[in-house]
């Protein structure tokens, strides 16, 4: 599943395309994703002007004069930007469920091999929205600091991983960088949320943030079908210290990378250097 960077990578490549832009067209070829298209979608935006490209947790939002449109991309979605006279504009992949068509011939699209994203119209303000009502702070915000985080731990005796993983105590911390950003941390994922100290929270957010700001700038994870608004996968995965290296030498002490299930996620971890 795209987590945050892929989002965040996704949202800075397509804003400078589409901001300021008038919709020209809407194409819809599938309504049926996670939950249904509005099949009015293009009464709704044409004549509309983009005034604002935004991200909310691992949801997009283009915000327009009526309402906003919410985008999530879902376990294999991505968005992608063709510009006038891209002859691929004329062949969209079976996959390709929506274009959005701007007057400058620009066109956004939409495409989804499993159909677990959305693309979701709203008439009112994003942050009302039931999907982003109860989200907790964004991870990379002044919001998300080791003040706050101890005291969301303090009352929690579920591992730590599965706190963190959770949005309503901070939103994009997928499964990838909660093992990447624990290893780093010298966290046990295993261990209690409230059994984290005040010091280790310190630097646990200082970590989480680092992990996320250099995923964001390497693209992302080559994560199934994740590709930018370029068609480049990310290259984080390059970086992984634990995730996916069951098996291998631990890059600090050289004992094995071990995996285990928390949460239905695998949780990989270096049990020498974790505690």
């Amino acid at each position: 599943m795209p987590e945050l960077p892929e989002v965040e990578t996704t949202l800075r490549g397509i804003s400078p395309h589409i901001q300021g832009k008038k919709v020209a067209d809407v194409v819809l070829r599938q309504t049926k994703l996670r939950w249904q298209v509005n099949p009015q979608l293009a009464e709704l935006l044409v004549g509309q002007e983009v005034l604002s490209c935004r991200r909310r947790a691992k949801y997009l939002i283009i915000g327009f004069a009526t309402g906003i449109l919410l985008i999530h991309l879902g376990m294999s979605g991505s968005l992608r930007i063709f510009t006038d006279g891209d002859a691929r504009i004329d062949h969209p992949d079976k996959h390709d469920h929506a274009d959005i068509v701007f007057a400058d011939g620009t066109v956004l699209r939409y495409h989804d091999p499993r159909k677990f994203g959305a693309i979701l119209w709203y008439e009112g303000i994003a942050e009302h929205h039931p999907l982003l009502e109860k989200l907790g702070p964004e991870p990379l915000s002044d919001d998300f600091s080791s003040d706050y985080l101890y005291q969301k731990f303090k009352t929690q005796k579920r591992a730590v991983k599965l706190a963190l993983m959770d949005n309503a105590v901070v939103v994009g911390v997928g499964n990838i960088y909660a093992n990447e950003s624990l290893f780093k941390s010298g966290i046990s994922p295993h261990r209690p949320a409230d059994k984290v100290k005040k010091k280790e929270c310190v630097v646990l957010v200082e970590t989480i943030k680092a992990v996320l700001q250099r995923a964001i700038e390497t693209g992302g994870s080559t994560l199934r079908d994740f590709v930018n608004s370029d068609g480049k996968s990310g290259y984080f995965q390059q970086e992984y210290t634990v995730y996916g290296r069951h098996n291998e030498p631990c890059v600090r002490c050289g004992g094995l990378v071990q995996k285990e299930v928390l949460g239905q996620r695998g949780t990989f971890y270096c049990p020498n250097c974790q505690k």
